[in-house]
């Protein structure tokens, strides 16, 4: 499909200088796809926000405790 767009005359020479003789639309169309696969998956970020319940840790009541712990459960770690 055809899209007509206006851009300034210094964009067009640093996507020329970019994309090489004759392929400012296939460069111009994967700026474009890019940009909205990183505006999809901020969408999905923001959707998800907040559905993770905040159930708590095994280690905020005594970190240092729990580390010890971990460390214990295998005995080829030092500690």
């Amino acid at each position: 499909m055809r899209l007509h767009i206006h851009l300034d005359d210094d964009l067009v020479a640093d996507v020329d200088r970019r994309a090489g003789p004759r392929r400012r639309s296939a460069y111009i169309t994967a700026l474009i796809r890019r940009g909205l696969d990183d505006e999809r998956r901020w969408d999905e970020i923001e959707a998800s926000l907040g559905t993770i319940g905040d159930g708590g840790h095994a280690w905020d009541e005594d970190p240092a405790e729990w580390v010890r712990a971990q460390r214990q459960v295998d005995a080829r770690r030092a500690g």
